[in-house]
């Protein structure tokens, strides 16, 4: 220790160096100490964040759903992937198919169907049947058109395959209902 003296005052004052020790100033944890630190539950636990993790998975499924409405590749079903699909999905809905209106027949059957008078019933059944058949062969000729055109666009040997049986339910369907919803107008079809 070195001795400082104070002119001016005649008190001997001390001054003691600075520490020099080394480490981390407090003392190691044990091993059970550290495993406790480290646990913590996989699920959330606590109102708050049980709360903050459905809103966090409603805002994931907000975002899927809108994705697959416009048709964004990464949210779409497997079904629906690819260009070859792109292309089925934007020729269908640019033409005008029969199966669109299949809907609203069933809807008039069934009102139709109230009706007591045989006539008007056995009537109702052929028409429904014969627009049954008509629907069936508009999507046998789209199927038949879009492998016809996917195959000069892509060659024989890598058409995909189950395209037709896609074109045939995406034409049985009304068109605001379908999913991925229609990227294209009517008439808008897409070039090879």
């Amino acid at each position: 220790m070195a001795k400082l003296t104070d002119k001016t005052n005649s008190t001997t004052q001390v001054v003691e160096p600075e520490s020099t020790t080394t480490g981390k100033g407090r003392p190691t944890p044990t091993r059970r100490e550290r495993e406790e630190a480290n646990r913590r539950p996989l699920v959330a636990t606590g109102k708050e964040a049980q709360k903050a993790q459905r809103a966090r998975l409603a805002e994931q499924r907000d975002k899927a759903r809108v994705g697959l409405a416009n048709g964004e590749e990464k949210f779409l079903p497997e079904r629906d992937k690819g260009p070859q699909r792109r292309f089925i999905r934007d020729y269908v809905d640019a033409r005008y198919s029969v199966g669109e209106a299949m809907i609203p027949i069933m809807i008039l059957v069934i009102v139709m169907s109230i009706v007591r008078v045989p006539v008007i019933q056995a009537v109702t059944l052929f028409v429904l049947w014969g627009f049954f058949l008509v629907a069936i062969a508009d999507c046998l000729v789209a199927g038949h058109l879009v492998t016809k055109k996917l195959t000069e666009k892509y060659g024989a040997g890598a058409v995909q395959r189950g395209n037709r049986w896609y074109t045939a339910m995406r034409c049985m369907q009304i068109k605001p209902m379908r999913l991925p919803k229609p990227q294209v107008k009517r008439r808008e079809f897409p070039t090879l």
